[in-house]
């Protein structure tokens, strides 16, 4: 804890650690912990420890501060130090971890109800951060991919393997716990037992992802039990289960021999979930997908920038009148629309741009009707795959 921060704590942070040893049972912040998935368990606890840091001079952690004994003076100043010190999306988490400890400390029987609610009675914090990790373009995957395959290996099998459950926006955690019997190559399924919060779902996965988890498969055999495997410094299989370290590792070392900028294994999840609400997936379909509690959580990955929210304007029919065009012009206006409902006129690549890439190598991709009844030409980038439909026609 810095020296600045401590300085404003006006109170003795030795009076703040227990005595003796609680058992864990009625420990608030443990019996707080044990009520999460393992990784919010694990970020939790990482979020009660700096609070206990900063609250007793470093000498205490979660486990032995006596969470009871904090007050509202005590709340207020910790809230005031992860103000200064995080982003608003980080200091708000821990000031979670920190209301809902001491609402374990309520229901134990160690704090009165008056206690209790004054000590939380602090606001969140304010303010919106820039979301980290990035989105990767097709360009990028397709590297990876495209590094698999090469490397004809039963490493190359299983890093293709763990990419085809990935960018089907998988959990790093949720892709360990994944075993064989989880995967139905039939219906193209894969079953989540433990996602976040405890809420199982199924995803499916593309043909091509179905054939990298069953070439994967040869290698790793039909034995019961998870569904990847570490391999040693000779590409044997090891038989426990794959560890999130692991997949890092995994992704980082395929990301350096197909020379893709840095990313994690969240970054897939983020673009899985931009690619949707791109192509036009409601955002509740999308959510329920993604294993989200709230689309409000979903509306968090969007990352298609201010091109998408163009676009969405565009789709706007306003019947406003410029006020500096001539009848004639309107006259002519109305005319070409109708030649463009007719099917007689349809837009050219002469003078457009993909809106993710910027390239100009576009080729038609049929016709879509848009929301002021005509119908428009739709386009695709030959260089990263894009689709898009141009709301006004252009002459050609």
């Amino acid at each position: 804890m810095n020296t600045k921060a401590n300085a404003n704590f006006n109170f003795n942070p030795q009076s703040l650690a227990l005595t003796e040893p609680v058992p864990l049972t009625l420990h608030p912040a443990e019996v707080y912990l044990n009520s999460l998935g393992e990784g919010s368990r694990r970020t939790m606890r990482e979020a009660l420890n700096a609070i206990a840091r900063q609250l007793t001079a470093d000498t205490c952690d979660a486990s032995t501060l006596d969470w009871s004994k904090l007050r509202y003076q005590h709340t207020a100043a910790v809230r005031s130090v992860l103000m200064e010190k995080y982003s608003p999306a980080m200091a708000n988490k821990m000031l979670c971890a920190l209301r809902r400890t001491l609402k374990e400390a309520w229901r134990l029987g160690l704090m009165s109800t008056e206690e209790y609610g004054r000590a939380t009675d602090i606001e969140s914090v304010r303010g919106k951060s820039l979301l980290k990790g990035r989105a990767l373009n097709p360009l990028e995957i397709s590297a990876l991919w495209d590094d698999c395959r090469e490397d004809n290996s039963r490493l190359g099998a299983r890093d293709a393997a763990l990419l085809a459950v990935l960018t089907v926006g998988l959990r790093r955690s949720e892709v360990t716990h994944l075993d064989l019997t989880d995967f139905k190559p039939r219906s193209r399924s894969l079953t989540i037992r433990f996602a976040k919060g405890g809420k199982e779902r199924i995803v499916y996965l593309p043909e091509t992802g179905v054939r990298a988890v069953q070439d994967w498969l040869k290698v790793r055999k039909k034995e019961p039990g998870p569904l990847f495997y570490p391999l040693d410094k000779a590409q044997q299989v090891i038989p426990r289960r794959m560890s999130e370290q692991g997949i890092f590792r995994a992704l980082q070392r395929r990301g350096e021999r197909a020379g893709v900028e840095n990313f994690t294994p969240h970054d897939f999840r983020r673009t899985f979930i931009g690619n949707l609400l791109d192509a036009g997936v409601d955002i509740v379909t999308v959510s329920k997908l993604a294993g989200h509690a709230s689309p409000s959580t979903t509306s968090k990955y969007d990352r298609r920038g201010e091109e998408a929210l163009k676009r969405a304007i565009d789709l706007l029919n306003v019947p406003l009148k410029s006020t500096t065009s001539s009848s004639s012009q309107a006259c002519d206006h109305r005319k070409h629309k109708q030649r463009v409902s007719r099917g007689r006129e349809v837009p050219t690549t002469s003078n457009l741009k993909c809106p993710s890439c910027k390239s100009k190598e576009l080729q038609k991709n049929g016709f879509q009707v848009l929301a002021d009844g005509l119908k428009h030409q739709r386009f695709q980038c030959k260089s990263c795959g894009y689709v898009f439909t141009p709301l006004l026609s252009i002459p050609n």
